[in-house]
């Protein structure tokens, strides 16, 4: 249906008296703003009010890390890893050692400057230290015997300073000491077997798998936060990729890499890693969240510190030490 106007429009009448008008006084308003002089090129005229402007653009997702240096540094990581994995096993059990004592000291440092917790440092290095080499020497009964004397040693060095604090500072001691070296020597455990090198790898891969496939399925996919709480970035969708990536990884690694390893075992060993790495991820986040901060270190270039890296390997070495030895066995 057409628009009808208001008034009459402009002809006849109404065009004369507009011309009687513009012959005894000055330009009507409207006139001098819709017609410009002749020659005249009107500049920068102004939108009309009612135009519809343009959609912004929806904001893009970010990865929130720098992806090229967080590639190259995992890339060298790997080769470091898989070349003393499978030249000489002690250089790997080496490798686990100073990851731990810079874990430890990464840790203990962020609990000296955010909470003034003084976790002693050189007896959990040393412990920690040893605790490795126990574990791959002495098997299990080894790693506990070095466990036990390592929290010994942290009680006994701190009664070298004033007492205030004592019980924080030793507490946090011995969390320390079995929360990074305890954990890392199941990564050793798995390295006394005749296939040691291919558990260890299998470890390795599938905690990667896992943290992979939760980051592609919940990047592209993710709506429904796991733990907003604790970890905003987390979803349930990248639960479901973690999952779906490490079972079909773990059938495959079982199947193929493990002596007397079967396929329906790797489902299962899979699952299990993806509960394990996410559950750890999670237990990281809480602590740095608790100290306020968001890596617990800057020495891996896109990726924070040393304990940002293994936050989901050290409780899922002990997950899959004991799913090896039961489906497997020990050696």
């Amino acid at each position: 249906m057409p628009i009808v106007p208001d008034g009459p429009a402009y002809g006849g009448n109404q065009d004369d008296e507009r011309r009687a008008a513009r012959l005894n006084g000055p330009p009507l308003r409207d006139e001098m703003q819709q017609v410009p002089p002749p020659g005249a090129v009107r500049r920068n005229p102004e939108p009309m009010p009612d135009a519809p402007q343009p959609a912004p653009a929806p904001p893009k997702k970010s990865a929130g890390r720098d992806l090229s240096a967080a590639i190259g540094v995992g890339v060298g990581l790997g080769v470091v890893i898989l070349a003393s994995l499978f030249v000489v096993k002690a250089v790997f059990v080496g490798v686990i050692a100073v990851a731990v004592v810079v874990g430890l000291w990464e840790l203990t440092s962020r609990l000296r400057e955010r909470k003034e917790i003084k976790a002693p440092l050189v007896p959990l290095a040393l412990g920690g230290a040893a605790m490795v080499i126990a574990g791959y020497v002495r098997g299990a009964e080894g790693a506990w015997v070095a466990m036990a004397l390592t929290a010994l040693a942290v009680l006994v060095w701190r009664m070298t300073e004033p007492p205030e604090g004592y019980l924080k500072d030793v507490t946090a001691g011995v969390f320390a000491a079995f929360y990074v070296p305890f954990l890392a020597t199941f990564v050793a455990l798995m390295l006394t077997a005749d296939d040691g090198p291919w558990r260890v790898l299998t470890f390795l891969l599938l905690t990667v798998v896992s943290d992979t496939g939760a980051y592609a399925v919940g990047w592209r996919f993710g709506t429904h936060k796991l733990a907003p709480r604790i970890s905003p970035g987390k979803t349930r969708e990248g639960l479901l990729g973690a999952v779906s990536f490490a079972m079909v990884a773990g059938a495959l690694c079982m199947q193929f890499l493990i002596d007397g390893g079967a396929w329906w075992q790797g489902l299962l060993l899979g699952l299990a890693v993806a509960v394990s790495a996410t559950l750890g991820d999670l237990g990281e986040s809480m602590i740095k969240r608790d100290l306020g901060i968001k890596d617990m270190g800057t020495l891996l270039p896109g990726h924070g510190g040393i304990m940002d890296r293994l936050d989901s390997l050290l409780p899922t070495a002990p997950v899959v030490w004991l799913l090896m030895v039961a489906f497997v066995g020990s050696s």
